[in-house]
């Protein structure tokens, strides 16, 4: 794939991403909700999120969260509103959250930092961007990770029928709905084999709330298999897909998200369709210590 075409992919997710940065700026005083900057991304608000997270190095919560703080050091420093209007502005209901917060951040306490401190205040941010008006928010630096040392594959994928059950909730809560799963899977005689085990998560754990992430438990099974109670049957979409293998906990999976969709992709030449994308687990966590644990990531991609 030429050189213009992976430059120009880049710049197309740079731009993007660019577009959500002016308006978080812009919105700061407000909720910012995912599915809001997902739509000024272009992207579903799974990809969005570790297109996010891989490009500018930090997550989008982190990033408002920052922006806020920034802004409450200068008004610290620039107004005499008080440190509790500055807390609630800044989105903490208590002046106690903010203060543990901005000591956290700064290394003082919000009536220290009034006192002692100058303006700008800024916190470090791989990506470049701090507290600014959302007309001077014009670029960005991109987090780097090593491309090169990324063994990620392209298959092309036939569609794929799967037999699952959803699980709404934490994430790492999905064991007992395996369980269910794999058991009446197991005494209906559908378990041999040729199965794969494969987890769509259809919400991001890092800005989902937790009791309401979905995650479809998901065993492939043939055409006779049909649909009973609880368990249901679904189509996995096929065509191309960008495979990565990650190895380790599941818990750490969103880092390889990030790389995958933050840091490969927009170097690729390619871009998402805009359907979930999923695990594939190569071993069992029932017998399999956490870091030997080997999970394929798949991302489904347009046609070049």
């Amino acid at each position: 794939m030429g050189v213009r075409m992976r430059e120009s992919t880049l710049r197309f997710y740079k731009e993007r991403l660019l577009c959500v940065l002016v308006e978080i700026q812009r919105r700061l005083n407000e909720p910012l909700p995912l599915a809001d900057l997902a739509r000024v991304a272009g992207l579903s608000t799974h990809h969005f999120h570790h297109v996010f997270s891989g490009l500018l190095g930090e997550s989008l919560h982190a990033h408002i969260r920052r922006l806020r703080l920034e802004r409450a050091a200068g008004r610290l420093k620039l107004s005499r509103l008080s440190v509790l209007q500055i807390a609630l502005e800044a989105g903490y209901e208590t002046h106690e959250a903010f203060t543990r917060a901005f000591r956290a951040s700064f290394g003082c306490s919000p009536s220290q930092f009034r006192q002692r401190h100058s303006y700008p205040a800024q916190l470090a941010a791989a990506c470049g961007v701090h507290y600014d008006h959302p007309a001077r928010v014009r670029n960005f630096r991109i987090a780097r990770f090593a491309i090169k040392t990324m063994n990620v594959t392209i298959k092309y994928l036939h569609p794929m029928r799967v037999a699952f059950m959803r699980h709404v909730g934490p994430y790492d809560q999905v064991g007992a709905t395996w369980d269910r799963l794999l058991m009446f899977l197991g005494k209906e005689g559908w378990l041999g084999g040729q199965n794969q085990f494969i987890g769509i998560c259809h919400d991001d754990p890092a800005v989902t709330p937790t009791d309401k992430v979905r995650y479809d438990a998901c065993v492939t099974v043939d055409g006779d298999f049909r649909p009973t109670g609880e368990v249901s049957v679904q189509i996995i979409d096929g065509g191309d897909y960008a495979v990565l293998p990650h190895f380790g906990p599941y818990e750490k999976l969103g880092q390889s998200y990030a790389k995958l969709l933050g840091q490969w992709l927009p170097r690729s030449g390619r871009t998402l369709r805009v359907t979930p994308c999923f695990d594939v687990y190569m071993n069992s966590p029932e017998n399999t210590e956490p870091a030997d644990l080997i999970t394929d990531i798949y991302a489904p991609l347009e046609k070049p």
